[in-house]
């Protein structure tokens, strides 16, 4: 039987249990998924207990996705070489003895953008989901481009990066003439780039659900804009994680249909 759980603070809003148990009961799969509010100082405590009982396995979202690399490198938990460059990861996984963090999010988003046109890039933020994106990304253009509020993580992100360089930007840089646009910034961090957008992106990916559709997806809509939003994305690391948890063999594109169907219903 399967045992998984979403962990991060705050979590009541996840609806990360609605897709897991729906996926559970489309498999066929006996198993729980619960959300469970976990802060960074509990994670340490709450990993040891974790390693035993029967966990299958556990997504993470903010703020556990760095934390994880730390608290994981200290209990001896095998971290994925991609996921530790990124200093980000949103899986564990069940191992033995151990857990084994990985990253789901970087899959989603090469799985998202596989036929999108991606020669010239900005990514907004530069947190966990930007650095997922970035390291999903990287070499499919000469460079990229980030719009950052501060000049914090420019480091980080370089370290990222091994085939395309890397420019940076401040939030007011303008989004003309990119390809492609990923959003990763919290709501209301991009309210005044909607407000001076007057003219198409071709791809604009925000990876928000909530609120829907944030003004900067909505403008890009109403610009004709091709748009992904956060529940592809919600949805499309939760179809590995599914995949990692169960071990079982489905039809993806199905899976997919299903949970957008159930996600979405959570937002009317």
């Amino acid at each position: 039987m399967i045992r998984a759980a979403v962990l991060g603070a705050p979590i009541a809003h996840s609806l990360s249990p609605a897709l897991h148990s729906a996926a559970y009961a489309f498999l066929g799969i006996s198993g729980s998924y619960e959300a469970i509010e976990l802060t960074p100082e509990m994670a340490p405590d709450f990993f040891v207990a974790a390693l035993q009982e029967e966990w299958t396995g556990f997504s993470l979202t903010m703020p556990l996705k760095e934390t994880i690399v730390e608290v994981g490198s200290t209990l001896g938990f095998e971290i994925d070489p991609i996921a530790m460059r990124m200093r980000s990861a949103n899986t564990l996984m069940r191992k033995g003895k151990t857990f084994a963090a990985s990253s789901t999010d970087r899959t989603a988003f090469i799985n998202l953008l596989a036929e999108v046109t991606k020669e010239k890039v900005a990514i907004i933020g530069g947190g966990g989901t930007a650095r997922a994106a970035l390291s999903a990304l990287d070499g499919f253009s000469t460079s990229i481009d980030f719009l950052l509020r501060s000049s914090a993580r420019r480091e980080l992100l370089s370290d990222i990066a091994t085939e395309s360089a890397l420019n940076f930007y401040g939030m007011d840089h303008p989004l003309d003439d990119y390809d492609l646009v990923i959003s990763t910034v919290p709501a209301g961090a991009t309210d005044d780039i909607a407000l001076s957008l007057d003219r198409a992106i071709p791809t604009l990916f925000e990876v928000l659900y909530k609120p829907y559709p944030t003004p900067l997806l909505a403008k890009a809509r109403a610009l004709g804009s091709h748009t992904i939003d956060g529940m592809d994305l919600l949805v499309e690391q939760a179809i590995d994680q599914i995949a990692l948890f169960t071990g079982a063999s489905f039809d993806r594109e199905e899976l997919r249909k299903l949970l957008l169907q159930v996600g979405r219903s959570h937002l009317d």
